[in-house]
């Protein structure tokens, strides 16, 4: 053997995360479970929060009787706001969903590939 580290302990046979997946063990199961429950919560955090922003906003116009008057370069304020500030927010609310379910993905990734 020509390996400097001919004393150290082989690892044959050992089960990797991926593995585990893989096989269809019930740890894989568990790690699958764990993806699929982290990513759930994501989606419904991002829902959560896009529906209560968007969603306030008629109760905006409700409350506060002049916002339905106001006229921003000579539109009305809830067509403005209906028409053209809700595509950027969801846009942004898109982007936060995509980079976090990326994080979580390589998260899971590194923590199954280590195992």
């Amino acid at each position: 053997m020509t390996s400097p580290r001919t004393s150290a302990a082989r690892r044959i046979g050992g089960h990797t995360g991926t593995r585990e997946i893989d096989e269809q063990t019930r740890v894989g199961e568990v790690y699958m479970n764990s993806l699929i429950q982290s990513q759930l919560r994501l989606a419904l955090v991002v829902i959560a929060g896009t529906v209560i922003g968007l969603g306030s906003l008629p109760l905006l116009f409700f409350l506060v009787p002049v916002t339905r008057t106001v006229a921003v370069f000579g539109i009305p304020l809830p067509w403005l706001v209906l028409g053209v500030v809700i595509y950027p927010v969801v846009y942004v609310a898109a982007r936060i969903y995509v980079r976090n379910a990326e994080r979580i993905e390589t998260e899971f990734t590194e923590f199954v590939g280590r195992q």
